[in-house]
């Protein structure tokens, strides 16, 4: 097996073991944009782990994102980022401690532009860790949601303008993302509150909540309506699709869906296409 070729399949084991959800639509995707977009999720996840990290220092957190926006501003420095993890390897996940593979497995005509959006999503986490995640208003939600899911949709539409020249909406691209990052936010809210955290603007309840992941879902289903190949419509109405489904459920009180719903909702997707 050549060394590309392994390290794409690494890279599809380390996704399913970080997003399982992410792995089924991912699927659909004919090889070099499965392959990108692979590359481009798994970038994203690694700075993500580092925001997301349960033990890490604010301080640590801000320092590594920001250092790591830097890095990836210019041509990417292998070293100098495995200097900059390294002290901190032994509670990092793989994902994390493997990003320059991640770089190196996406095509070189694209690249830049994957480097380019985890560089501001960095930068973007680093600013919101120093205001300790503290939402006061719906501005606020949309700048926090925009860094660390918007700008997925973002990158996502630069990947399919270079794979066969799809042109989609920008904003809907970010409420896309939006949409899909505002489900989770509802979802982990006991969690997050226990850690001291709450995403929701201060003169909102749960119900407001609820309409903004809504709102954005449907903006998402629209972003999808400007896409006219198969592969890359499926990839994104599943999430939708399962996003949609979970917010009906914790309507009424569930928690998530089940794994025979999710087999159901994508093999009715698949029999509408």
């Amino acid at each position: 097996m050549s060394k590309s070729a392994l390290l794409q399949r690494e890279a599809m084991d380390v996704l399913k073991q970080t997003s399982r959800t992410f792995f089924i639509p991912i699927n659909f995707l004919e090889p070099t944009l499965k392959k990108t977009v692979a590359s481009a999720y798994l970038c994203m996840r690694a700075i993500d782990e580092i925001e997301d990290h349960p033990d890490m220092k604010a301080e640590t957190k801000h320092q590594l994102l920001t250092s790591i926006s830097e890095i990836l501003k210019t041509t990417f420095d292998h070293e100098k980022y495995r200097a900059l993890i390294r002290p901190y390897e032994n509670s990092l996940p793989v994902v994390t401690k493997r990003l320059g593979d991640w770089i190196l497995l996406c095509p070189p005509e694209v690249v830049e532009k994957v480097k380019e959006s985890t560089a501001i999503m960095a930068e973007g986490m680093a600013k919101w860790i120093v205001k300790d995640w503290r939402i006061k208003t719906k501005e606020d939600l949309d700048d926090y949601t925009y860094y660390v899911a918007g700008l997925v949709g973002c990158m996502l539409s630069d990947i399919w303008k270079w794979h066969d020249n799809t042109e989609t909406d920008r904003e809907k691209a970010i409420a896309f993302g939006r949409g899909l990052q505002a489900v989770n936010i509802l979802r982990n809210q006991d969690e997050d509150l226990e850690r001291g955290v709450s995403f929701m603007p201060d003169d909102w309840d749960r119900e407001d909540l609820f309409l903004y992941a809504k709102q954005n879902l449907a903006l998402g289903n629209e972003y999808v309506k400007d896409i006219n190949n198969r592969g890359i419509t499926m990839f994104c109405k599943v999430p939708l699709a399962l996003a949609n489904s979970t917010l009906k459920a914790m309507k009424i009180g569930r928690e998530k869906i089940s794994r025979k719903e999710v087999e159901s909702i994508v093999a009715d997707l698949e029999n509408q296409h």
